[in-house]
């Protein structure tokens, strides 16, 4: 959602990022295990982990799904294939990632850094996610606003915010962090936004004329 717009602007070169997946990426017996898991420790009681890797109540865990050849897990190599895929990127754009899973019920969180060819413009990159459908840029530092499981929780738009220049690489440099509620804006809404986008400018009708 918020990388698209980011990326017909200044033409992405790399895609860094880390993912924090809340335990409803498990879905409900993950959420329970986290809830009971929670309860049982404050009551001094053994924690069980039948869902994760490892008991999850204030903790967190740098694995989700199996381990492949290349020492990434599956949900790290599938973050990296669908993106490509959802921005239309080559299959050997450069994307590293690391999920991993955290102590909350709801909303998966991403801190993402980019590389561009084109220098970056803070206030045009601002402009554009703010304006980009379902996204809610979320920036104030001076107030303290920025993306929460708390605050995207219960909402269809991803909230973006601490955008700012990466000291990496500079100019060509961006960094900021996204929060999203995955039940909500997920695969199915997203294919179905993506269909009315398609009738609304016309490539469904000249598709199905092919």
């Amino acid at each position: 959602m918020a990388i698209w717009p980011l990326h017909k602007l200044f033409n992405l070169k790399k895609i860094l990022m880390s993912t924090y997946q809340a335990a409803s990426g498990a879905g409900q017996p993950g959420m329970d295990e986290l809830t009971e898991g929670t309860k049982a420790l404050l009551e001094g009681e053994e924690v069980k982990n039948d869902i994760f890797a490892y008991p999850l109540p204030f903790n967190v865990i740098p694995q989700i799904d199996k381990f492949q050849d290349n020492l990434y897990t599956k949900e790290e190599m599938k973050v990296t294939w669908e993106t490509r895929k959802i921005c239309d990127l080559a299959d050997d754009f450069p994307i590293s990632c690391t999920a991993v899973r955290i102590p909350t019920i709801r909303a998966h969180s991403e801190s993402i850094v980019v590389e561009t060819e084109k220098p970056v413009d803070l206030e045009v990159a601002r402009k554009a996610l703010a304006e980009a459908p379902g996204v809610r840029l979320v920036d104030n530092p001076e107030k303290l606003e920025y993306p929460m499981p708390t605050t995207a929780t219960g909402s269809y738009d991803v909230e973006v915010g601490r955008v700012r220049k990466n000291l990496v690489f500079g100019d060509n440099g961006l960094e900021f962090f996204v929060c999203g509620d995955q039940l909500l804006r997920g695969a199915a809404l997203n294919a179905v936004l993506v269909a009315e986008e398609m009738v609304n400018n016309g490539s469904l009708k000249a598709k199905a004329a092919a």
